[in-house]
């Protein structure tokens, strides 16, 4: 097969709107991958995996497979087009397929050691995708191009972000998260401050524990942690609270909000000692604060004499 005729494409349904692509377009599509066999033996076919959901792209992050980068930028939107692919061009095809197939498979079900050795031995997985990588084949793709997005056009998400595009979100993140707390929105609050706390670490892997740049990043999310910390108090998940709290303290084992919010995570989970020690801690830290702990104190000793009334019932009834 000559150069030219690497990639032969045949429209199958024109489409309806001529698109540009660049580095960072979303692509949605659907597809079929066939076997340039005499049976045209299906491999994939995109509607038949998981949901059937059309699958994504975004160009220019070093996708696996790089022909599909260059087929897809060959359409128009609602096009339908068949694209046949000489061999040396999908030889990745079978572990890009592999890893869509494994997406829709429990867990413990994917096999995602593959080295030379357990290739050789075990192969991916999959017996046809096997086959395709001991006898590598021409590759027929059938695509629907359904929708393209450009990068201004839809959120991304923080894998597809430049370091300063995170870095520059996760103060708005903070404070489109205070927006909604005052709106006593706590689940879309901690929802926004869980993403501000997900891309610091992800900056934090970059960086070498306790130097310099990974300190700073820590002291940025310790107020969004504990912020979080406090959404999930106000739903009543107290072991979230408690993690989070004993998380910041220990990046800070002089912050009084964490020690606080965690003595009243111990009480909603009724861990009464542990509430005692973190409510003695708070006013080791701030005197000023002794008053509202001793307020604390005082309702958790009347809930302790209820709950210790309740109990006394519950035993007296056993024995009559």
């Amino acid at each position: 097969m000559a150069n030219k005729d690497l990639i032969v494409k045949k429209t199958l349904y024109a489409g309806t709107k001529e698109v540009s692509f660049k580095n960072g377009t979303k692509v949605h599509f659907h597809f079929q991958t066939r076997l340039c066999d005499n049976s045209k033996t299906l491999i994939d076919d995109s509607r038949k995996m998981g949901s059937g959901k059309p699958f994504e792209l975004v160009l220019g992050k070093k996708f696996k497979l790089e022909v599909w980068e260059a087929i897809l930028q060959k359409m128009a939107i609602d096009e339908v087009a068949q694209f046949t692919i000489d061999k040396s061009l999908v030889v990745q095809y079978p572990f890009v397929s592999k890893t869509i197939r494994d997406i829709h498979r429990p867990k413990e079900e994917r096999k995602t050691h593959c080295c030379a050795m357990t290739l050789q031995n075990e192969g991916i997985g999959y017996n046809d995708l096997n086959d395709l990588l001991k006898n590598p084949v021409d590759l027929e793709y059938i695509i629907e191009l359904l929708k393209v997005e450009q990068p201004e056009e839809y959120e991304k998400d923080s894998w597809q972000m430049e370091e300063e595009e995170r870095i520059d979100l996760i103060p708005q993140l903070r404070e489109q998260g205070n927006l909604e707390y005052k709106k006593k929105n706590y689940d879309k609050a901690a929802e926004l401050y869980a993403k501000a706390v997900g891309m610091l670490e992800q900056l934090m892997l970059k960086e070498k524990p306790h130097d310099t740049e990974w300190n700073d990043l820590d002291k940025q999310k310790i107020p969004i942690l504990l912020n979080y910390a406090q959404c999930k108090l106000n739903e009543g998940d107290y072991y979230a609270v408690i993690e989070h709290c004993t998380t910041v303290i220990k990046s800070d084992k002089k912050n009084v909000k964490a020690y606080f919010r965690r003595a009243k995570a111990h009480v909603g989970a009724w861990n009464v000692h542990e509430a005692k020690i973190d409510y003695a801690k708070v006013i080791e830290l701030d005197k000023s604060l002794e008053v509202l702990v001793q307020k604390e104190l005082c309702q958790l000793e009347k809930q302790i004499k209820i709950k210790d009334s309740e109990d006394k019932g519950k035993l007296k009834n056993l024995f009559t």
